[in-house]
């Protein structure tokens, strides 16, 4: 072999090198940008993970509300109380039960719609606007689980400040008395807190998650999906506290209508009590979203990964049967 030959085929031997190199860092790279770690490319599954969604959303929904009711009661009383107001401690778990009636369905249907909309929006938007795909995500299983949240909210808040002894009861009076349109009380606040809540927060998660598990090199156990969500649920619920302020007060009104809507809430607000009642509860509310982000998110890594390890289980016994 003369000298010509072995510095073409060393040369060679240094184009492959860097070839594999750069395949390398562009599957790394594209293991970054997907959201949920699924191990080998597979073809997507909408109904498993439509169903699978389901079952993570609602367990990591009871768990939460079940544990922080009564943060979220605090939290309620001292947003509802006009002026230098006491708020009452007891009764903190006032209206669980109608509560989880509503929690179940709607943390359900909020993570069926969330993650198979990621995944798809993944799939079709560029890597470097995953965070776009996320809020996107985030927005639409918010619209699609207010339908449920809404009048269950309705009914909770009510219960909370001690208008109504128990949630049959509530809804009954408020029907009677304000017709259907009393059970959806607010929803235009609602909406206007929550999108943003839901689209900010699950992006923050999924962005912190996807850079950690890229520093790490591995998968995220689920004190560390526990704490990255603690931090996801208080950043945001600090930035949307004056949206919840505006929305406890609309859907506590009851027929009165002290207020005409959103920007006469928020005048009325601002003239009565000043520009600091708009960040009223702002303490349990960060404590109750972000110890709630850290539960939430904990629970439901925990579960889908549950979930994928038994259909994997299944599909291995179903292989080897064939």
């Amino acid at each position: 072999m003369g000298p010509l030959t072995l510095s073409v085929d060393m040369k060679s031997s240094s184009s492959d090198a860097s070839s594999r190199k750069l395949q390398s860092l562009q599957l790394q790279k594209k293991n970054f940008f997907a959201s949920v770690s699924t191990g080998e490319e597979k073809p997507f599954d909408f109904l498993r993970t439509l169903f699978e969604g389901f079952i993570a959303g609602g367990t990591a929904g009871v768990v939460v509300e079940t544990a922080l009711y009564p943060i979220d009661t605090i939290k309620t009383r001292l947003q509802a109380v006009r002026g230098g107001g006491q708020i009452i401690l007891k009764g903190l778990y006032s209206g669980l039960a109608g509560n989880l009636a509503g929690v179940l369905p709607a943390s359900a249907l909020f993570i069926g719609v969330y993650e198979p909309a990621k995944k798809k929006l993944l799939e079709m938007f560029p890597e470097d606007l995953s965070a776009l795909a996320h809020l996107s995500a985030g927005a639409c299983g918010g619209l699609a689980a207010s339908l449920i949240r809404v009048p269950t909210e309705v009914v909770k808040q009510r219960m909370q400040t001690g208008q109504f002894a128990s949630a049959p009861n509530a809804v009954r009076i408020i029907l009677s008395s304000e017709g259907f349109k009393g059970l959806y009380a607010g929803y235009g606040s609602f909406l206007l807190r929550d999108l943003p809540f839901d689209a900010m927060q699950f992006c923050i998660y999924e962005q912190l998650r996807m850079g950690y598990k890229l520093a790490a090199k591995r998968e995220l156990n689920d004190p560390e999906n526990a704490i990255i969500g603690a931090f996801a649920g208080a950043v945001t619920g600090a930035i949307t506290t004056p949206l919840d302020v505006i929305k406890t007060r609309l859907m506590i009104q009851g027929s009165g209508n002290q207020y005409k809507g959103i920007v006469d809430c928020v005048q009325t607000i601002i003239r009565e009590e000043g520009p600091p009642a708009l960040i009223k509860g702002i303490g349990p509310r960060v404590l109750w979203i972000g110890i709630g982000g850290s539960i939430f998110f904990g629970v439901l890594e925990s579960t889908k990964r549950l979930l994928a390890e038994r259909h994997s289980t299944h599909q291995n016994l179903d292989s080897k049967k064939d």
